[in-house]
């Protein structure tokens, strides 16, 4: 991209590019203007791992309630029949 301040994000590692960013250029890697790669290296994680326990934890809780309303039901299902 001519100008990569111009790209917009669109989540946490993703981007598009725009009218201000330019069109995305296609080179050889190692050529001048364009990376290097090199072999045997490690790439950084690119995940929030605060952001991703968060997640865990809300989605465990949302399990928790969901197994809760069901337990629920079948004890009021449970003794609905007993009446009869």
């Amino acid at each position: 991209f001519n100008n990569q301040n111009g790209l917009k994000q669109i989540g946490n590692a993703t981007y598009v590019e725009t009218a201000v960013s330019g069109e995305a250029q296609v080179g050889e890697a190692g050529s001048e203007g364009y990376g290097n790669i090199l072999s045997g290296s490690l790439e950084r994680s690119n995940v929030d791992i605060t952001e991703e326990l968060v997640n865990l934890i809300t989605a465990q809780r949302n399990f928790q309630a969901s197994a809760k309303a069901i337990e629920t039901t079948t004890t009021l299902t449970t003794t609905i029949i007993n009446i009869r």
